[in-house]
């Protein structure tokens, strides 16, 4: 690749290194939304389900169905808005947080096996590039 297009390049590995990570995700885990509906709980705490839809990019009526799968399943639950009792308040339960940390597991096991052929300050860059693409993406 050349050094003329860095968006490019950056676009082609992030997108490669997510599909190989969405590849590892086991057939019996959670699906993606599900994780990344749970991952804004555990990052941001509890929340309405327009503002979960709202950090997570997606249509509140988008997640409905999510969402009833999620309480169904016990890995979060819904309480009354003190503030405004027509919203409700989504928390993540600790059954939620073990199936998210498990399904995270699984993926960050091959990703410490592929970190074990860069070498340290290759390591130390990815770690560096990670945290400044969390930060561009939120």
């Amino acid at each position: 690749m050349s050094d003329e297009h860095p968006a490019s390049e950056i676009r082609l590995g992030v997108m490669r290194l997510s599909r190989r990570l969405r590849a590892e995700r086991p057939a019996d885990g959670l699906s993606l939304n599900k994780s990344s509906i749970l991952g804004h709980l555990r990052r941001r705490g509890p929340m309405t389900a327009g503002a979960l839809a709202a950090a997570d990019r997606q249509q509140p009526q988008s997640l409905t169905r999510v969402l009833a799968e999620l309480q169904r399943d016990g890995l979060i639950s819904r309480t009354r808005d003190d503030h405004d009792a027509r919203q409700s308040v989504l928390s993540l339960t600790d059954a939620g947080r073990e199936a998210l940390a498990r399904d995270l597991a699984r993926r960050d096991a091959w990703l410490e096996i592929a970190l074990d052929d860069v070498t340290d300050t290759e390591r130390e860059l990815l770690v560096l590039a990670a945290r400044l693409m969390t930060r561009m993406a939120d």
